[in-house]
């Protein structure tokens, strides 16, 4: 039994007669005769009924022929998915993200990337980014969102493309003294307690911000934890201390927050796009080119 077969099958019921089956189908009667016997023959009964004018069809013939059509459909649609995805209009697309980077960076390259894909399944997971690459060599995720602080080691087998960097800036209540300056150093800091984040024995990343502050002449007392950043600023916005957040997270604008430069501040991190060597498709490098028409 094969799509041809059920094809021809299906054109008979629905015309209601060979001939105008054979002529819609532009094959020729006998054609179209082989075909239906050598299916009658695979499933070992008559599909039509032929003693009647017009021909109806046998039990056999009605128990087929909705299975016919939804395998006929089910073909098709899946034709149309192949090529829509051979063209890079269709697919999927997961991309294992830091969670500071929807703030405002990852939604604008999203929005502008569904404009040109729209009918692209896009699935989003947040991950850090000592945990992204292990997912990108697995096939789980075909683009990482990373962000780091300095050099960092590169992972055999993925590739880095470095778009933005982001200087960072104190994340303080928005009633707090030193909300309203344009610029504070570092020790203007020391008497509000810290807020370490990520809370993750993975990540190296809440240590590094730490040492970055006693670097530039702070002296920071940690008080608080937290999971990951939105958690850290709601626990700012509560009034319970500061926190180091990129500028690139201000542009959310929050307004229970207030983001001001600190001077003399080492380095600034890196949003770096991370991909895998041997699982880039042509959809992962329209993402790509997406981020470098936005950010490089």
């Amino acid at each position: 039994m094969n799509l041809k077969q059920l094809t021809y099958f299906c054109e008979i019921v629905e015309t209601g007669s060979s001939a105008l089956a054979s002529a819609r189908l532009y094959v020729a009667p006998t054609a179209l005769s082989m075909q239906i016997a050598q299916l009658e023959s695979e499933l070992g009964g008559l599909l039509f009924d032929r003693s009647r004018r017009p021909m109806e069809l046998t039990p056999l013939g009605q128990h087929l022929f909705p299975r016919a059509k939804e395998i006929i459909l089910s073909n098709a649609r899946l034709k149309e998915e192949m090529r829509g995805i051979a063209s890079g209009e269709r697919g999927r697309l997961a991309i294992g993200f830091i969670r500071s980077s929807m703030s405002a960076f990852l939604p604008r390259a999203i929005r502008r990337f569904r404009e040109k894909y729209p009918g692209l399944e896009m699935e989003l997971l947040p991950m850090q980014s000592e945990l992204q690459p292990s997912e990108l060599l697995s096939g789980r995720i075909q683009i990482g969102i990373s962000r780091f602080l300095g050099k960092y080691d590169k992972v055999d087998g993925l590739d880095y493309l470095p778009l933005v960097e982001d200087p960072f800036v104190a994340a303080l209540p928005e009633n707090h003294p030193l909300a309203q300056r344009s610029l504070i150093k570092a020790k203007d800091l020391d008497d509000t307690p810290y807020v370490v984040y990520p809370k993750n024995k993975q990540s190296h990343y809440a240590e590094d911000i730490f040492t970055l502050l006693r670097n530039a002449g702070g002296s920071p007392t940690a008080v608080h934890e937290a999971e990951e950043i939105h958690i850290a600023l709601g626990i700012v916005a509560s009034g319970l201390g500061f926190c180091l957040v990129g500028k690139s997270v201000a542009a959310a604008k929050r307004s229970d927050v207030a983001f001001v430069p600190i001077a003399g501040l080492a380095s600034a991190a890196s949003i770096v796009a991370v991909t895998s060597h041997s699982r880039l498709d042509s959809i992962s490098k329209s993402f790509l080119e997406t981020l470098i028409e936005l950010y490089s």
